[in-house]
């Protein structure tokens, strides 16, 4: 056999279903990496929720995530890849569409809108068309969307009724996701610009976050019970939802190259160097100003690291991930710690878990450092954009800078105009909130079931179905609201 021949295992077209076009090693890792982000999902945040909060809350949070997970799903295939990825419709919107039929999904994956042109019109970079079929990618895309609105359901647990919310989700990912979608990444108008967004600081992150302090705004706050005593039923659990948010990063930030290769390699190093010492940076604060280490924090500071590190990934060399753990670490933690609890304007949103510091904050910072430290061999390796750099190596890189502004800017303000007129919209149909009775009791009036068959925190007194309950009233006979380590907020 003549040394230069390939392997039968890689060759192409040895069966219909291994096209000349397909690489089997991107394929299998693009698979992987959307499953990893999916475990992110389910069960990851759904453990996350349903153990960070008060124990009457438990069933609800967890299957806030679970259904806004599966509805995204349906959403996407019908009408909404295709809006975020497909052909232009407008410079921040693809043409909606299904993507369910296999004469799209068994093809080549091809991103339409992607190809970047020079002022003169000649093609700076092709459009892009990774070397697996479309249904990879619709695959890979759709777990995006879905954690992004599960993370969105963080700002609004205990309280927003769960019929608003199976409304919210389809509304929100068609005429908010979709559009930073496709703005940053389906080739619209902030991709051509050349504003950088690797895997989804702003996309996902910034957009959540904002949507998340924005919604919760309208909904309302918790019971006055709930916003003064608010403990995770299960610290522990908190640790294993946190475990699988922190490792499937991984596929989060690693498989948004589209293929298993260098550059993927770089993204996921710097994703678990800047977790880290952002985790290690708020642990430190919290011993410093508060006197003991926060379990609750650590994992704050945990998400924070890894969204400051997602706009920039696999542009950055490790030592700027370490700056950027270093300011995910501290700037979030003065923003939730310090300045929520100054500024009025915060403190009088219940932002239940905090997600307006942990995503917003942390991937404006992300996209902010990406401008900064983004190195220009790491550049050519993935942007459609030649010779991008960051701030520290000269050049365009000042102006690289404010483009990332101006993008932030940008999904700020769609999603905080959007997100109200939806908000505004269920409530011509329904209330957003759940009623003062469900409220008060929780999770066995609002789903009929417990997370834990016992007794005790914050349910109402019911004969039939209890020996002793009480209300939220009695209860806060304990007035003073827990101090000191992170909290949730």
């Amino acid at each position: 056999m003549s040394t230069s021949s390939v392997p039968v295992a890689y060759q192409g077209n040895t069966s219909a279903a291994v096209k000349d076009w397909l690489n089997k090693g991107d394929n299998a890792w693009q698979m992987v990496s959307a499953t990893l982000v999916g475990l992110q999902s389910v069960p990851g945040l759904v453990i996350l929720y349903g153990s960070i909060v008060k124990k009457k809350w438990a069933v609800n949070s967890a299957f806030m995530a679970l259904y806004a997970f599966a509805a995204v799903w349906i959403c996407w295939v019908v009408w909404a890849y295709n809006m975020s990825f497909g052909d232009k419709l407008l410079p921040f919107w693809g043409k909606a569409k299904p993507a369910l039929g296999q004469k799209l999904l068994i093809e080549q994956a091809a991103l339409p809108a992607t190809a970047h042109y020079y002022h003169s019109g000649q093609v700076e970079t092709p459009m892009a068309m990774p070397y697996y079929p479309m249904a990879s990618m619709v695959y890979f895309q759709c777990v995006f969307a879905g954690i992004t609105v599960v993370i969105l359901a963080g700002s609004l647990l205990g309280r927003m009724s769960i019929k608003a919310w199976m409304l919210f989700v389809p509304l929100w990912l068609t005429f908010s996701y979709t559009v930073g979608a496709f703005s940053l990444w389906g080739g619209g108008f902030l991709f051509q610009w050349g504003v950088i967004d690797y895997s989804g600081g702003y996309v996902i992150h910034l957009s959540s976050g904002i949507a998340g302090l924005t919604s919760a705004y309208w909904v309302g706050p918790r019971s006055v019970g709930d916003r003064e005593r608010f403990p995770p039923n299960n610290v522990l659990l908190v640790l294993a939802g946190a475990g699988l948010l922190w490792l499937g990063w991984t596929g989060f930030n690693g498989g948004d190259p589209y293929a298993a290769n260098i550059d993927s390699s770089m993204a996921v190093l710097n994703t678990h160097i800047c977790a880290s010492m952002s985790l290690l940076i708020w642990t430190t604060l919290d011993v410093i100003f508060f006197k003991k280490p926060s379990v609750i924090g650590a994992v704050q500071g945990m998400i924070t690291g890894l969204v400051c590190i997602t706009p920039g990934a696999g542009l950055v060399q490790g030592w700027a991930a370490m700056v950027m753990g270093i300011l995910s670490g501290s700037i979030p933690w003065f923003t939730m710690m310090v300045l929520h609890r100054r500024w009025s304007f915060l403190s009088n949103i219940d932002d239940t878990l905090g997600v307006f510091h942990t995503h917003a904050v942390a991937g404006l910072l992300g996209g902010a450092t990406t401008g900064l430290f983004a190195e220009p061999v790491l550049c050519n390796l993935f942007l459609p954009v030649t010779n991008s750099r960051g701030g520290v190596y000269g050049g365009v890189g000042g102006v690289q800078l404010l483009k990332q502004l101006a993008g932030a800017a940008f999904i700020v303000a769609w999603n905080a105009v959007v997100t109200s007129l939806i908000c505004l919209l269920i409530l011509l149909v329904m209330p957003l909130r759940m009623s003062h009775e469900q409220m008060q009791i929780g999770d066995d009036e609002v789903h009929g079931e417990e997370a834990y068959a016992l007794w005790g925190d914050g349910e109402k007194y019911d004969v039939a179905g209890h020996l002793l309950r009480f209300s939220d009233d009695v209860e806060l006979q304990q007035p003073h609201a827990a101090t000191g380590v992170t909290q949730n907020v």
